[in-house]
């Protein structure tokens, strides 16, 4: 897959099939819609080109927002699109020259000219252009002109994406791993850098790696011990993480630690990637480490059942 982070230099395209979004979590709403552009660009033995925004368009229109929460970064994003068979992905800086060109001139310079469209793939409810004027009504009036097709994505299928990630990131504010992967197709992830924490764990029979979430606006599970698969450097591991206060531990504050089974490598300043699979307990409160470490030992063997059935 190609990525092209600018809208300066682009290639020569082939007849393109095209879409656009911010395919926010690439669940199983959005792959249907890929799936359609991948079976639509075989027919024309084209390719398929995807445009995406970066930084999210709210950032830009609401800059004193500061509820947005993502459920993927954008390499994360383009990671999933590319397994979905996407031959290219444009990302465009989204800026206020950029949201103020006009419809027509979004149709025809970029569009065509610069695209090389020959299939349309978008939603009734698509906008672009200068205060958001133009619609898939302008696309089609402007179908025959230019030589191009369009294809509605159905509303059933909007209101499926839209419902499906209004219902994971409600479901990964509570702690619901199962329901979000189910929605998304595959496990919950994230990526971490692994950063110096207090070294507790090591003293307690159970080493954690601090892990730093680089991007402020992905989106922070619910508080609680998780059972989880662990990538470093493309090798697969197994662990336990926890996300919250460690109320246990006097003067400690909010981390995410992840323990991995049997791995004692030193990987301070890696980049880890972390699997959500099931959310085995809330964040407790214990008397004293003792009873902390027998809990610890008890949420281990949970884990280890939990990721070995699967």
């Amino acid at each position: 897959m190609r990525i092209f982070e600018s809208l300066d230099h682009l290639p020569d395209f082939k007849p393109t099939v095209f879409t656009q979004g911010t395919f926010d979590g690439v669940h199983l709403g959005h792959q249907k819609i890929l799936l359609q552009v991948k079976q639509a660009t075989e027919t024309i033995g084209g390719e398929s080109v995807l445009l995406t925004f970066w930084p999210h368009p709210r950032l830009l229109l609401f800059p004193e927002d500061n509820d947005l929460k993502l459920l993927q970064t954008l390499d994360e994003k383009l990671e999933v699109i590319e397994q979905c068979g996407i031959d290219n992905v444009v990302v465009v800086p989204f800026t206020k020259s950029f949201s103020n060109i006009l419809p027509e001139d979004y149709i025809k310079h970029f569009l065509v000219n610069e695209l090389n469209i020959q299939i349309a793939i978008i939603g009734y409810d698509h906008r672009f252009g200068r205060n958001r004027e133009g619609d898939i009504n302008l696309l089609v009036a402007n179908a025959t002109k230019f030589n191009y097709k369009v294809q509605e994505i159905h509303a059933e299928d909007l209101n499926h994406i839209t419902i499906s990630s209004t219902k994971i990131r409600t479901a990964l504010a509570e702690g619901d791993v199962k329901t979000a992967n189910q929605y998304l197709g595959r496990p919950y992830n994230f990526h971490g850098r692994v950063v110096h924490g207090r070294k507790l764990g090591r003293t307690l029979g159970y080493p954690t790696a601090n892990l730093e979430i680089e991007d402020l606006f992905k989106l922070v599970p619910a508080k609680g011990v998780y059972a989880v698969k662990v990538l470093i450097n493309r090798q697969k591991y197994i662990g336990m993480l926890n996300i919250g206060d460690n109320p246990t531990v006097p003067e400690k504050k909010f981390s995410i630690e992840v323990n991995i089974f049997d791995f004692n490598a030193e990987i301070y300043g890696e980049i880890v990637e972390i699997q959500l699979i099931e959310r085995m307990r809330d964040e407790l409160k214990f008397e004293n480490l003792d009873v902390l470490v027998q809990n610890l030992h008890a949420d281990k063997l949970n884990a280890l059942s939990i990721l070995q059935s699967l």
